[in-house]
């Protein structure tokens, strides 16, 4: 087993309309045809417009050594999305938050699930982070410049709405009338 990669962790498995089934998936299994599971992330930005990121560990399945959102993670059987996010941040961070108030931004559905996508502002102190050491090496705030400079430069995992992530922090729906001042 890789270091890091949990394969006694169980997923609730949801339904295509993100109805939970009652049945159970083992990470690394093969998920069956109409089976799909739960991602959540969380992207923290601070009080002078940075993004909080994290760079996994070079023994992480997938992009090793890459710098990535603040947080991800699968939820895990029982968890809601709320719920994982908050977890996931306390293991992989140390930091503890309250998202009871908050729904995910934005949701993107993939192949095998959906992914979550939380966006909050809170001014982290990353000195005292406790980095969950088979996960994260190191942690940075970027602004939008530096974040699409570590895109191009193949440092950064290319998800395909970091050259809008900075706006979308600001809006609660479609529309740009919806952006919050």
């Amino acid at each position: 087993m890789v270091r890091g990669e949990n394969e006694d962790e169980l997923w609730d498995i949801y339904d295509k309309d993100r109805r939970v089934t009652g049945r159970l998936h083992r990470r690394g299994d093969k998920l069956l045809e109409g089976d799909y599971h739960l991602v959540v992330h969380v992207c923290v930005f601070n009080s002078n417009n940075q993004l909080l990121i994290q760079q996994r560990q070079p023994w992480k399945k997938g992009w090793p050594n890459m710098w990535d959102l603040t947080v991800g993670g699968s939820a895990l059987a029982g968890d809601d999305s709320v719920t994982a996010a908050e977890r996931e941040t306390k293991e992989e961070l140390g930091l503890e938050l309250d998202l009871s108030k908050e729904r995910p931004r934005f949701t993107i559905n993939f192949p095998e699930g959906f992914d979550d996508y939380y966006i909050i502002t809170q001014d982290v102190n990353i000195e005292e982070l406790d980095l969950q050491e088979d996960e994260v090496q190191a942690v940075k705030w970027v602004d939008k410049v530096e974040l699409l400079h570590m895109v191009e430069n193949g440092e950064m995992i290319p998800y395909y709405f970091l050259d809008i992530i900075f706006e979308l922090k600001d809006i609660w729906g479609s529309r740009i009338s919806d952006v919050r001042k």
